[in-house]
């Protein structure tokens, strides 16, 4: 019995640990200052953030970047659906790193965690993006290609 209570456990790890994430690289044509500025002053986070299919004006941001603040962005699909992300800020270094929890409204068991890392380079700013503890693979995948279309508005945002 107690070897099943062992196995179980080792189970439970194992799979923590397997949780689905992703990393996205972008060059970024600003410095680190720049693009962390992009993703900490919600008046310019409501400029790039968002999907392509976003209704203009509907984006909202709330943001209390320091460790242990919350944020939350909010904005509503051209056909109406409203979507609303919130989370608390785990660590900050200013135009360096960000690492924040992540969770939708719709679905708040579902936290996972972002690290966004930025690192100067010759044209500007690295910027490696982390989000891990995924739900399931379905919900990496459509993060990934949600991120991927919100970092291209903010390459342009920043430019």
């Amino acid at each position: 019995m107690a070897n099943a209570a062992v196995n179980a456990d080792s189970r439970t790890v194992a799979s923590s640990i397997e949780r689905p994430s992703l990393t996205l690289t972008r060059r970024l044509r600003a410095r680190p200052e720049k693009v962390y500025a992009a993703w900490t002053q919600a008046e310019q986070l409501v400029q790039w953030f968002g999907p392509p299919n976003m209704k203009p004006a509907t984006l909202q941001a709330e943001l209390d970047v320091r460790t242990g603040g919350r944020y939350r962005i909010s904005f509503t699909r051209d056909d109406g659906e409203y979507f609303e992300a919130g989370g608390t800020y785990r660590e900050v270094v200013p135009n360096e790193r960000l690492v924040f929890t992540w969770a939708w409204h719709s679905t708040p068991e579902r936290e996972s965690l972002v690290t966004i890392a930025l690192k100067p380079d010759s044209t500007g700013t690295l910027m490696v993006f982390h989000h891990a503890q995924f739900f399931d693979e379905t919900a990496r995948d459509n993060h990934q290609r949600g991120w991927s279309s919100f970092f291209d508005k903010l390459d342009a945002f920043v430019a």
